[in-house]
């Protein structure tokens, strides 16, 4: 079962460039972006390093220049080409990162026909891993296609639809809860140990601020009011000069992967920055939730909170910083999340890019409180 999970996975990264010009595999509009190519070679590389060459026999590792392209931040593993300089690595080609990959694949199956323990934990890491990347490259490609004057469509009918329903403010009685990931099933190291934390009483928002309550926020003057904002990303208000969520565009449209299309008033806002959250939420009235209300809320209201899942990831008032007891695992693989633990801010939640069955409630997504180029939202509490 779990072979024929990856190997469905390792299949979708490569449909998702299946709409793409060759000349779009090398697009990087930006140093906190990839390329679709050097995505599809990370994912194998992430299989080749720390799966086949320590498990599988024989096996031949990619060349060591292709380790030194395709290392993302594993210091550990050695020197890696410079992240802002991705796009300049027109080789290989993807027919060679294609045939690479094929050979990943065959090494893996003939790895998993009766695979040690530590082996079955490595593969199940490696296919979130790539899960998450196939996510990555959906939003790395969005940024480029918007810096282009043609504004290329990716497909079509890649776009969210939905349309929110009135908000209600759903009652959270505070007190000790507990937080966390719990039970057998995969989880990230960041995700635990689970422990108990103290919530005072608050409510939390049924549903996500839409375009209209978003739009209201700018009319007001919200770009242009520092008492609303926190220091540093005012700082960015003045130096970037934001004035809208990041894709939205003139005449009431806004860039997506389906290309230029009308705004819906009644979607949710999306593509904001933490410091854009907690400025609206501040001019609102109201206050970001901590991730620990938001895991404990949707535990205790369940479907009321609508799209926890699968529409926008939620900024949350909480740093990124390790739970009480977190130990990172040994090697190079404790690289993966704990190294992390400063100067970013806590999503939760998932998107409706984030691939089918890898969401759940104890998910701890993580980003700089300036980046806006996620499919980020907000969700209100009080």
């Amino acid at each position: 079962m779990l072979l024929d999970t990856l190997l469905a996975v390792r299949r979708r990264s490569e449909a998702l460039i299946a709409p793409l010009e060759p000349e779009d595999l090398m697009l990087q509009g930006m140093a906190d972006a990839s390329p679709p190519k050097w995505h599809l070679g990370h994912t194998s590389w992430f299989f080749d390093t720390f799966v086949l060459q320590p498990h599988a026999p024989g096996h031949q590792a990619c060349d060591p220049l292709w380790s030194y392209q395709f290392n993302s931040y594993y210091e550990a593993v050695g020197a890696r080409h410079p992240r802002p300089q991705r796009g300049l690595l027109s080789r290989p080609a993807i027919a060679d990162v294609l045939t690479w990959r094929q050979r990943v694949n065959d090494g893996l199956e003939a790895l998993l026909q009766d695979p040690p323990e530590v082996v079955t934990a490595l593969v199940e890491l490696g296919l979130q891993h790539e899960q998450q990347h196939q996510e990555l490259l959906l939003m790395d490609l969005l940024d480029g296609f918007q810096r282009q004057p043609l504004e290329p469509v990716y497909n079509p009918e890649a776009e969210l639809k939905l349309q929110l329903a009135p908000e209600q403010w759903l009652p959270c009685p505070g007190g000790l809860a507990e937080i966390g990931h719990r039970g057998d099933g995969f989880h990230f190291d960041n995700e635990t140990p689970r422990h108990r934390v103290w919530l005072e009483p608050f409510e939390l928002s049924s549903s996500l601020v839409s375009n209209a309550d978003y739009a209201a926020f700018i009319a007001e003057g919200g770009y242009r009011r520092p008492e609303l904002w926190m220091s540093e990303g005012w700082a960015l208000v003045q130096r970037h000069q934001w004035q809208a969520p990041r894709y939205w565009r003139e005449d009431n449209e806004e860039f997506t992967l389906a290309g230029r299309r009308r705004r819906n008033p009644k979607a949710p806002v999306r593509h904001l920055s933490w410091f854009e959250a907690d400025a609206y939420a501040r001019w609102n009235g109201a206050r970001l939730p901590t991730e620990a209300e938001w895991e404990h809320a949707s535990g205790l209201h369940g479907s009321a909170m609508q799209h926890a899942h699968r529409v926008l990831w939620q900024w949350t008032a909480s740093a990124y910083s390790p739970y009480p007891g977190f130990r990172p695992v040994e090697g190079a693989i404790g690289e993966y999340n704990g190294k992390f633990m400063s100067s970013q801010m806590v999503l939760r939640g998932s998107s409706w890019l984030t691939p089918p069955g890898h969401e759940r409630d104890s998910y701890r997504n993580f980003f700089p409180p300036a980046s806006r180029w996620m499919a980020s939202g907000i969700r209100l509490a009080r």
